[in-house]
């Protein structure tokens, strides 16, 4: 059911396009949405990809206007990564025509599993998030 719900739903996003951008690119752009700053480097790794194409994806987001390179204060021949304005706006559009399609597919279901939903969508989440943070280099669970 899991593997359905998330094919369904990307279905539903799907319907919101993220034109200009590629599924590649949408996803530098959440990475760095959530690690401002980033170098291509750690970039790279994040995406499991290499620095070449890496940097070939920022060449065209920056082209487009999305992201913005800026020389490192400590290292000027390191290069940090940034969302930019046009980025942000981008996101936050995307986003907004993501969950008008939600919206949807939500008021063609009954109210008593609209409430089921949301309690297991909070069950589920309370729970993913305990575990990442569970799982987090810095959180001490490691054992000796």
């Amino acid at each position: 059911m899991t593997t359905t719900a998330v094919e369904l739903l990307e279905v539903v996003w799907g319907r919101a396009s993220t034109a200009p951008t590629s599924a590649s690119q949408l996803r530098v752009l959440h990475v760095l949405e959530h690690h401002d700053g980033i170098n291509l480097r750690t970039l790279a790794e994040s995406l499991a990809s290499t620095p070449p194409s890496t940097s070939r994806l920022c060449d065209r987001l920056q082209a487009a206007g999305f992201v913005e390179r800026v020389a490192s204060p400590e290292d000027r021949r390191e290069v940090r990564l940034h969302l930019s304005s046009r980025g942000r706006a981008f996101l936050a559009d995307l986003r907004s025509r993501r969950e008008g399609e939600l919206r949807k597919v939500l008021a063609d279901m009954p109210a008593a599993k609209r409430i089921a939903l949301l309690e297991g969508l909070e069950a589920f989440c309370a729970t993913a998030a305990t575990q990442i943070l569970d799982d987090a280099p810095d959180s001490g669970s490691r054992t000796a």
